[in-house]
């Protein structure tokens, strides 16, 4: 069955259909969550919720874009919904050590299963912030409506993010990490400031 037929019998409420639609993009989007969420069991709950607010709102999907991209923005706000049940993302933290140089350009070179591994390792407003800007391209504007603290603030969130990665990356002697110089992407961070998430 094509993607447009799968979409069409999808919005005829077929229980095949939704299925077939589940089994197709469930595993990536699995993959999503659990950049998210660390669980296993409540990284299942999000895939699920994800897949109902998917099949229940799917009229909502015009055609436009990437089915599949579609998806998967649901399946990051379902992450991020489940993320703020648990987390105070306004709880100060100090920030420290922020003018590091970051890229991301090592990250073409790493094995995605490494590099997920890793990420896991993460602080929660850390990786959420890493997962956001550098796997799924929000910008810091975007990041930071969605999550409810300043620009400056995810973007400060970000250089950490990777500065710990790179850590990560020295203490296994990972090949390539020479590579992994630190610099901000879009605007320089501006002066420190307490940063929002709990380590």
């Amino acid at each position: 069955m094509s993607e447009k037929d799968l979409i069409n019998a999808c919005r005829q409420r077929d229980r095949r259909a939704q299925q077939a639609l589940y089994d197709r993009f469930s595993p990536n989007m699995f993959g999503v969550c659990r950049r998210y969420v660390k669980s296993l069991e409540d990284a299942e709950d999000v895939l699920v919720e994800a897949f109902f607010k998917v099949l229940t709102n799917i009229e909502q999907y015009k055609g436009e874009g990437s089915f599949e991209g579609w998806i998967r923005r649901v399946v990051v706000n379902e992450s991020l919904m489940a993320l703020r049940k648990r987390v105070n993302f306004s709880q100060p933290l100090e920030l420290k050590d922020i003018d590091v140089p970051v890229t991301t350009s090592v990250l073409q070179e790493l094995v995605a299963k490494d590099i997920l591994n890793l990420i896991e390792l993460l602080p929660i407003g850390y990786r959420t912030v890493f997962n956001l800007y550098v796997m799924e391209g929000y910008k810091h504007r975007e990041i930071a409506q969605i999550m409810g603290i300043s620009i400056n603030t995810s973007k400060s969130q970000l250089i950490l993010a990777k500065k710990r990665l790179k850590s990560l990356l020295e203490q296994i002697r990972y090949p390539g990490i020479e590579l992994f110089d630190i610099e901000e992407e879009e605007e320089e961070v501006d002066a420190p400031e307490k940063i929002t998430t709990k380590p």
